[in-house]
């Protein structure tokens, strides 16, 4: 069995929904710190002018959690946004599919940025036809602190004998220790498909929202690398 873990990010891109594609239990990481100027509030669309940020503005004091992180509500966010998508997505084959989500998640008045990623996240996954189990860790049982000592102990908590680590990992996991406690590490190594979409030359590392408006039911297989121009 095959755990992944990662923070609960804003609307993300296609390698995102890749590893909770690949795993048999996903667990989003809403107790750890929240990094600023990542992904956890914003990711971005294709515009006629290029990559466009759609961002969710936060109230946020080091060190808070993720779980912690208030949206600043006095921001009009939820309208710039989903006027960035009308304009840059209504003309695609599959808008009148994903409209709904975008109500879904633009239109109530959410107060944390946490619960707002986590039904972006699960929600897209339903859409994109992906069926691993999606857990918070927040409201499981109590982990580690280290990172390491965390990432085995969710692994062990699910009864599974491999985690998989993002690339990056290589660079910071202290890998033996995995290996004393009998759990083995893999590691994703997306590579990224190359699909039809609006405004000229293909633009990678979009939020997973491009693929779906341009591709619909065919996005997971796509994003599987079975389909698209390459």
């Amino acid at each position: 069995m095959i755990v992944a873990v990662h923070q609960p990010q804003y609307l993300p891109w296609l390698g995102y929904f890749d590893k909770i594609d690949r795993a048999d239990v996903f667990v989003l990481l809403d107790n750890v710190q929240f990094k600023k100027n990542e992904w956890q509030n914003r990711n971005r669309i294709k515009t006629a002018s290029g990559p466009q940020w759609l961002t969710v503005p936060v109230t946020y004091t080091f060190p808070q959690r993720i779980s912690e992180v208030a949206i600043n509500r006095r921001d009009n966010w939820r309208h710039k946004q989903r006027q960035a998508l009308l304009s840059n997505y209504r003309k695609t084959p599959f808008w009148d599919d994903l409209a709904p989500f975008v109500e879904e998640i633009l239109s109530p008045d959410w107060d944390l940025l946490a619960p707002l990623n986590i039904f972006g996240v699960r929600r897209l996954a339903e859409i994109l036809g992906i069926g691993t189990p999606l857990y918070v860790a927040s409201e499981l049982p109590a982990f580690p602190d280290d990172p390491d000592g965390r990432l085995i102990a969710i692994t062990k908590h699910f009864g599974a004998d491999t985690y998989m680590a993002g690339s990056g990992g290589r660079d910071y996991m202290d890998l033996p220790r995995y290996e004393q406690e009998g759990i083995r590490v893999v590691f994703q190594d997306y590579h990224h498909p190359v699909y039809e979409q609006r405004f000229g030359p293909f633009e990678p590392f979009m939020s997973v929202v491009d693929l779906i408006f341009n591709h619909g039911r065919e996005s997971l297989e796509i994003l599987r690398g079975q389909g698209g121009q390459g």
